[in-house]
């Protein structure tokens, strides 16, 4: 799922800015796997995880809502964000700089930008944002979220995923059932217009769950930010003009 900083300005400097080129060997400890050698090396390597530390963000994962957002537009001042699978905080900082940007907050309708995360890992609190440390996967969490929202949400994120068990057909119905969850979430709280942005595994979205998001939704597209590892098999699908719910259905006898 997706350690403590200022908040992030509103666009980020990129990964390329002043890094230096220079490449981190390291030896593997008496006590150290291979595997954590090899983490640790990418670690010390990698570009975003030097930027993310150099402009206070807490997670090289604001670099990839950065360049989705700069692209796609869907972080407005006064918006309305839910972001489920938060923790450690780096989305809900570039939300919170984009949503509560330049006006103080005020939308265009005169909203405030509100900026609701959720986890079920404890977190440090991320200034303009409420944080819930609760598993959405359990009952009631929903309503927890919705009573807060007090109100429709303008984009619903989910940076959600569970953990890995190097079976490929295995990881990918565990995030695929994760992003189904979160997308009947989306539907029930966007706003006419709304987007919703999630993380799923190489392969796409399921066919069922894509065939539902075109359904409710104007445009539906997979995006592979380049902040995202070229090896890794994560990506997102971004749902964007949420066409809004269907008029209540008054049951028969009523």
């Amino acid at each position: 799922m997706t350690d403590s900083g200022k908040t992030g300005g509103k666009g980020g400097k990129g990964a390329g800015s002043g890094a230096r080129a220079l490449k981190v060997r390291v030896k593997t400890a008496r006590k150290r796997s291979n595997s954590s050698t090899r983490w640790l090396q990418r670690q010390l390597n990698d570009p975003y995880v030097h930027a993310a530390k150099r402009e206070g963000y807490r997670s090289r994962a604001a670099f990839k809502l950065i360049e989705m957002d700069d692209k796609y537009r869907f972080l407005k001042p006064g918006g309305r964000v839910v972001d489920l699978g938060c923790a450690p905080g780096g989305w809900c900082q570039v939300a919170v700089a984009r949503v509560k940007a330049e006006t103080g907050g005020a939308g265009a309708d005169g909203r405030h930008g509100r900026v609701i995360g959720l986890d079920y890992l404890e977190m440090d609190p991320v200034p303009g944002a409420t944080i819930l440390q609760l598993d959405f996967l359990t009952e009631g969490a929903d309503d927890r979220v919705k009573e807060l929202l007090a109100g429709e949400a303008d984009v619903v994120l989910s940076d959600m995923a569970a953990p890995t068990t190097g079976h490929k057909q295995t990881d990918h119905m565990r995030i695929m059932s994760l992003c189904d969850i979160a997308a009947h979430f989306a539907i029930e709280v966007l706003a006419p217009g709304g987007t919703f942005l999630a993380k799923v595994l190489r392969g796409g979205t399921e066919n069922e769950l894509l065939a539902m998001l075109k359904h409710h939704f104007q445009t539906v597209r997979h995006v592979k930010p380049k902040a995202s590892r070229a090896d890794s098999a994560e990506m997102y699908v971004l749902a964007q003009g949420f066409k809004g719910r269907p008029e209540s259905i008054v049951e028969e006898g009523e």
